[in-house]
Protein backbone atom coordinates (compact mmCIF):
# COMPACT_ATOMS: atom_id res chain seq x y z
CA UNK A 1 0.00 0.00 0.00
CA UNK A 2 1.31 3.59 -1.06
CA UNK A 3 2.28 6.23 1.85
CA UNK A 4 -0.99 8.22 0.16
CA UNK A 5 -3.39 5.19 0.76
CA UNK A 6 -2.29 4.82 4.13
CA UNK A 7 -2.59 8.50 4.89
CA UNK A 8 -6.26 8.44 3.21
CA UNK A 9 -7.37 5.19 5.13
CA UNK A 10 -6.16 6.36 8.42
CA UNK A 11 -8.22 9.68 7.78
CA UNK A 12 -11.77 8.06 6.77
CA UNK A 13 -10.95 5.35 9.86
CA UNK A 14 -11.48 8.49 12.15
CA UNK A 15 -14.75 10.09 10.07
CA UNK A 16 -17.83 10.06 11.38
CA UNK A 17 -20.54 8.92 8.68
CA UNK A 18 -20.42 7.47 5.20
CA UNK A 19 -17.99 8.77 1.97
CA UNK A 20 -17.26 11.27 0.39
CA UNK A 21 -16.13 12.60 3.11
CA UNK A 22 -15.91 16.95 3.18
CA UNK A 23 -12.28 18.00 4.33
CA UNK A 24 -11.17 20.88 6.28
CA UNK A 25 -9.73 21.97 3.43
CA UNK A 26 -12.12 23.83 1.00
CA UNK A 27 -12.52 22.03 -2.70
CA UNK A 28 -10.98 19.03 -0.96
CA UNK A 29 -12.81 15.89 -0.70
CA UNK A 30 -12.01 12.17 0.13
CA UNK A 31 -14.41 8.93 -0.93
CA UNK A 32 -13.75 5.71 -0.08
CA UNK A 33 -15.32 2.53 -1.34
CA UNK A 34 -15.55 -1.10 0.56
CA UNK A 35 -17.25 -2.76 -2.23
CA UNK A 36 -17.71 -1.79 -5.91
CA UNK A 37 -20.63 0.55 -6.75
CA UNK A 38 -23.65 0.47 -8.74
CA UNK A 39 -23.13 3.32 -11.79
CA UNK A 40 -23.82 6.80 -11.03
CA UNK A 41 -24.68 10.19 -12.55
CA UNK A 42 -22.86 13.59 -11.22
CA UNK A 43 -21.68 16.97 -12.28
CA UNK A 44 -18.10 16.79 -12.24
CA UNK A 45 -16.22 20.11 -11.31
CA UNK A 46 -12.80 20.73 -12.46
CA UNK A 47 -10.91 18.94 -10.44
CA UNK A 48 -8.00 16.38 -9.91
CA UNK A 49 -8.77 12.70 -9.11
CA UNK A 50 -6.39 10.99 -7.40
CA UNK A 51 -6.69 7.05 -7.07
CA UNK A 52 -4.63 5.87 -4.36
CA UNK A 53 -6.05 2.84 -4.25
CA UNK A 54 -8.51 0.56 -6.18
CA UNK A 55 -10.00 1.77 -9.24
CA UNK A 56 -13.09 3.80 -11.33
CA UNK A 57 -14.35 4.95 -14.62
CA UNK A 58 -16.37 7.49 -15.62
CA UNK A 59 -18.19 8.51 -19.14
CA UNK A 60 -18.41 11.96 -20.28
CA UNK A 61 -20.95 11.75 -23.04
CA UNK A 62 -19.80 8.56 -25.02
CA UNK A 63 -16.19 8.96 -23.96
CA UNK A 64 -15.09 6.13 -21.05
CA UNK A 65 -12.18 6.61 -18.84
CA UNK A 66 -10.73 3.90 -16.53
CA UNK A 67 -8.16 4.87 -13.66
CA UNK A 68 -6.51 3.29 -10.85
CA UNK A 69 -3.68 3.50 -8.46
CA UNK A 70 -1.29 5.65 -9.71
CA UNK A 71 -3.19 7.58 -11.57
CA UNK A 72 -5.48 10.19 -11.95
CA UNK A 73 -8.57 11.72 -13.78
CA UNK A 74 -8.03 15.48 -14.72
CA UNK A 75 -11.13 17.15 -15.14
CA UNK A 76 -11.17 20.97 -16.82
CA UNK A 77 -14.53 21.86 -17.55
CA UNK A 78 -18.02 21.21 -15.71
CA UNK A 79 -19.99 18.62 -17.29
CA UNK A 80 -22.21 15.76 -16.23
CA UNK A 81 -20.60 12.73 -15.69
CA UNK A 82 -21.53 8.82 -15.02
CA UNK A 83 -19.23 7.31 -12.60
CA UNK A 84 -18.63 3.60 -10.89
CA UNK A 85 -15.96 2.22 -8.78
CA UNK A 86 -15.77 -1.00 -10.19
CA UNK A 87 -12.52 -2.36 -7.64
CA UNK A 88 -13.07 -2.38 -4.28
CA UNK A 89 -13.42 -4.58 -1.26
CA UNK A 90 -13.32 -4.30 2.60
CA UNK A 91 -9.70 -5.52 3.46
CA UNK A 92 -8.60 -2.96 0.16
CA UNK A 93 -10.91 -0.48 -0.48
CA UNK A 94 -10.90 2.07 -2.78
CA UNK A 95 -9.63 5.31 -1.92
CA UNK A 96 -9.19 8.91 -4.02
CA UNK A 97 -8.18 12.21 -3.20
CA UNK A 98 -10.35 14.82 -5.05
CA UNK A 99 -8.77 18.54 -5.33
CA UNK A 100 -11.24 20.86 -7.08
CA UNK A 101 -9.32 23.63 -8.99
CA UNK A 102 -9.14 27.64 -8.58
CA UNK A 103 -9.08 28.79 -12.41
CA UNK A 104 -7.57 31.97 -10.90
CA UNK A 105 -4.97 30.12 -9.17
CA UNK A 106 -4.00 28.24 -11.97
CA UNK A 107 -3.85 31.45 -13.55
CA UNK A 108 -1.74 33.23 -11.39
CA UNK A 109 0.89 30.09 -11.34
CA UNK A 110 1.04 30.11 -15.07
CA UNK A 111 1.53 33.65 -15.15
CA UNK A 112 4.61 33.85 -12.52
CA UNK A 113 6.44 30.57 -14.53
CA UNK A 114 9.32 31.10 -16.52
CA UNK A 115 8.50 29.14 -19.18
CA UNK A 116 4.66 28.44 -18.79
CA UNK A 117 3.58 25.51 -21.21
CA UNK A 118 1.90 26.64 -24.28
CA UNK A 119 -2.32 26.15 -25.01
CA UNK A 120 -2.79 22.97 -26.76
CA UNK A 121 -4.81 23.96 -30.03
CA UNK A 122 -7.26 21.93 -31.48
CA UNK A 123 -10.70 20.45 -30.33
CA UNK A 124 -9.46 18.17 -27.77
CA UNK A 125 -11.72 17.23 -24.69
CA UNK A 126 -11.74 18.71 -21.31
CA UNK A 127 -11.16 15.32 -19.31
CA UNK A 128 -7.70 13.60 -19.49
CA UNK A 129 -6.27 10.64 -17.21
CA UNK A 130 -3.13 10.88 -16.42
CA UNK A 131 -0.13 8.94 -14.24
CA UNK A 132 0.57 10.29 -11.01
CA UNK A 133 3.51 10.30 -9.32
CA UNK A 134 6.81 12.34 -8.18
CA UNK A 135 6.23 16.03 -6.76
CA UNK A 136 2.91 16.16 -7.41
CA UNK A 137 1.79 12.61 -5.34
CA UNK A 138 4.08 14.35 -2.76
CA UNK A 139 1.83 17.10 -2.68
CA UNK A 140 -1.15 14.67 -2.38
CA UNK A 141 0.97 13.15 0.40
CA UNK A 142 0.99 16.14 2.28
CA UNK A 143 -2.48 17.44 1.66
CA UNK A 144 -3.82 14.33 3.59
CA UNK A 145 -1.16 14.36 6.16
CA UNK A 146 -2.22 18.55 6.80
CA UNK A 147 -5.59 17.56 7.93
CA UNK A 148 -3.94 16.12 11.42
CA UNK A 149 -3.20 19.28 11.87
CA UNK A 150 -6.21 21.42 11.87
CA UNK A 151 -4.73 24.79 12.62
CA UNK A 152 -2.02 24.63 9.92
CA UNK A 153 -4.69 23.99 7.22
CA UNK A 154 -5.40 28.06 6.44
CA UNK A 155 -2.20 28.84 5.98
CA UNK A 156 -0.61 25.86 4.29
CA UNK A 157 -3.24 24.61 1.93
CA UNK A 158 -3.26 26.74 -0.28
CA UNK A 159 0.55 27.19 -0.29
CA UNK A 160 0.45 23.09 -1.37
CA UNK A 161 -2.86 23.35 -3.36
CA UNK A 162 -0.72 25.96 -5.59
CA UNK A 163 2.37 24.27 -5.75
CA UNK A 164 0.27 21.16 -7.20
CA UNK A 165 -1.21 23.94 -10.18
CA UNK A 166 2.51 24.46 -10.66
CA UNK A 167 3.87 20.53 -10.76
CA UNK A 168 0.32 20.06 -13.43
CA UNK A 169 1.36 23.26 -15.53
CA UNK A 170 4.93 21.89 -15.84
CA UNK A 171 4.41 18.37 -16.09
CA UNK A 172 3.24 16.01 -19.40
CA UNK A 173 -0.47 17.51 -19.81
CA UNK A 174 0.70 21.44 -18.98
CA UNK A 175 -0.70 22.55 -22.66
CA UNK A 176 -3.94 21.11 -21.59
CA UNK A 177 -3.76 22.54 -17.99
CA UNK A 178 -3.23 25.94 -19.82
CA UNK A 179 -5.85 26.07 -22.23
CA UNK A 180 -7.88 25.50 -19.18
CA UNK A 181 -6.27 28.58 -17.30
CA UNK A 182 -5.82 31.40 -19.56
CA UNK A 183 -8.24 34.17 -19.94
CA UNK A 184 -8.41 34.63 -23.79
CA UNK A 185 -8.67 32.24 -26.68
CA UNK A 186 -11.14 29.75 -27.97
CA UNK A 187 -11.48 27.21 -25.64
CA UNK A 188 -12.20 29.65 -22.40
CA UNK A 189 -15.16 31.67 -24.60
CA UNK A 190 -15.99 27.99 -25.06
CA UNK A 191 -15.81 28.09 -21.14
CA UNK A 192 -17.97 30.87 -20.93
CA UNK A 193 -20.83 29.48 -22.99
CA UNK A 194 -20.44 26.15 -20.92
CA UNK A 195 -20.99 28.96 -17.96
CA UNK A 196 -23.91 30.52 -19.04
CA UNK A 197 -25.73 27.40 -20.33
CA UNK A 198 -25.43 25.89 -16.66
CA UNK A 199 -26.49 29.29 -15.08
CA UNK A 200 -29.66 29.13 -17.29
CA UNK A 201 -30.30 25.64 -17.55
CA UNK A 202 -33.90 26.08 -17.11
CA UNK A 203 -34.07 28.27 -19.80
CA UNK A 204 -34.98 28.45 -23.16
CA UNK A 205 -31.42 28.78 -24.79
CA UNK A 206 -30.94 28.60 -28.12
CA UNK A 207 -27.47 27.57 -29.82
CA UNK A 208 -26.96 31.12 -31.51
CA UNK A 209 -27.26 32.67 -28.52
CA UNK A 210 -23.85 30.60 -26.99
CA UNK A 211 -22.28 30.41 -30.33
CA UNK A 212 -22.27 34.02 -29.47
CA UNK A 213 -21.03 33.91 -26.02
CA UNK A 214 -18.00 31.90 -27.69
CA UNK A 215 -17.57 34.42 -31.09
CA UNK A 216 -17.76 31.37 -32.74
CA UNK A 217 -20.23 30.44 -35.74
CA UNK A 218 -22.90 28.20 -34.92
CA UNK A 219 -21.04 25.07 -36.45
CA UNK A 220 -17.76 25.56 -34.98
CA UNK A 221 -19.34 26.37 -31.48
CA UNK A 222 -21.21 23.10 -31.90
CA UNK A 223 -18.16 21.12 -32.62
CA UNK A 224 -15.95 22.61 -29.65
CA UNK A 225 -18.76 22.48 -27.75
CA UNK A 226 -18.82 18.68 -28.04
CA UNK A 227 -15.24 18.26 -28.11
CA UNK A 228 -14.70 19.67 -24.91
CA UNK A 229 -17.75 18.44 -23.00
CA UNK A 230 -18.32 14.94 -24.79
CA UNK A 231 -21.85 16.58 -25.11
CA UNK A 232 -23.90 18.49 -27.54
CA UNK A 233 -25.18 21.49 -25.80
CA UNK A 234 -28.73 20.08 -25.77
CA UNK A 235 -27.68 17.10 -24.47
CA UNK A 236 -25.80 19.18 -21.55
CA UNK A 237 -28.64 20.87 -20.77
CA UNK A 238 -30.74 18.06 -20.84
CA UNK A 239 -28.66 15.94 -18.37
CA UNK A 240 -28.42 19.34 -16.31
CA UNK A 241 -32.21 19.67 -15.85
CA UNK A 242 -32.21 15.72 -15.06
CA UNK A 243 -29.53 15.59 -12.30
CA UNK A 244 -31.38 19.18 -10.45
CA UNK A 245 -34.84 17.58 -10.64
CA UNK A 246 -33.34 14.11 -8.92
CA UNK A 247 -31.25 16.38 -6.70
CA UNK A 248 -34.78 18.45 -5.50
CA UNK A 249 -37.11 15.27 -5.28
CA UNK A 250 -33.99 13.82 -2.85
CA UNK A 251 -32.97 16.69 -0.73
CA UNK A 252 -36.61 18.56 -0.95
CA UNK A 253 -38.97 15.98 -1.49
CA UNK A 254 -40.33 17.38 -4.49
CA UNK A 255 -42.74 15.33 -5.98
CA UNK A 256 -41.89 14.48 -9.88
CA UNK A 257 -43.67 17.08 -12.08
CA UNK A 258 -43.40 19.88 -9.56
CA UNK A 259 -39.20 18.91 -10.15
CA UNK A 260 -39.83 18.32 -13.71
CA UNK A 261 -41.49 22.03 -14.00
CA UNK A 262 -38.78 23.67 -11.66
CA UNK A 263 -35.99 22.85 -14.20
CA UNK A 264 -37.53 24.02 -17.15
CA UNK A 265 -39.75 20.60 -18.51
CA UNK A 266 -42.85 22.03 -19.83
CA UNK A 267 -44.52 18.36 -20.46
CA UNK A 268 -44.55 15.98 -17.06
CA UNK A 269 -44.34 12.91 -19.35
CA UNK A 270 -41.23 13.97 -21.19
CA UNK A 271 -39.81 14.41 -17.77
CA UNK A 272 -40.99 10.84 -17.27
CA UNK A 273 -39.35 9.19 -20.07
CA UNK A 274 -36.05 11.20 -20.29
CA UNK A 275 -35.33 10.25 -16.58
CA UNK A 276 -36.05 6.89 -16.55
CA UNK A 277 -33.94 6.91 -20.12
CA UNK A 278 -31.15 8.15 -17.96
CA UNK A 279 -31.40 6.91 -14.49
CA UNK A 280 -32.41 3.64 -15.11
CA UNK A 281 -35.76 4.35 -13.46
CA UNK A 282 -39.09 6.16 -13.87
CA UNK A 283 -38.70 9.08 -11.05
CA UNK A 284 -41.04 7.80 -8.25
CA UNK A 285 -39.16 3.92 -8.51
CA UNK A 286 -36.17 5.65 -8.60
CA UNK A 287 -36.95 7.96 -5.61
CA UNK A 288 -37.97 4.73 -3.93
CA UNK A 289 -34.66 2.84 -4.74
CA UNK A 290 -32.40 5.85 -3.78
CA UNK A 291 -34.06 6.11 -0.54
CA UNK A 292 -34.11 2.45 0.47
CA UNK A 293 -30.23 2.67 -0.28
CA UNK A 294 -29.82 5.33 2.06
CA UNK A 295 -32.17 3.52 5.12
CA UNK A 296 -29.62 0.17 4.78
Amino acid sequence: MSDLAKAILRYTKRQPGTSPYETAIDGVYILRADNPKPPSYRLANPALCIVAQGAKWATFGGSRLEYRAGQALVVGVQTPSLGRVFEARPDKPCLVLIVEFDPGMMRSVAEQMENPPKPVAGNSPGVLVTDFGGALADCALRLVRLLDTPDAVRTIAPLIIREMCYWLLAGAHGGEMARFALMDGPSHRVLQAVQSLRRRYADRVHIDELASVAQLSRSAFHRQFKALTSLTPVQYQKQLRLLEARRLMLSQSLAAEAAAFAVGYESASQFSREYARMFGAPPKRDMNQARARLDN
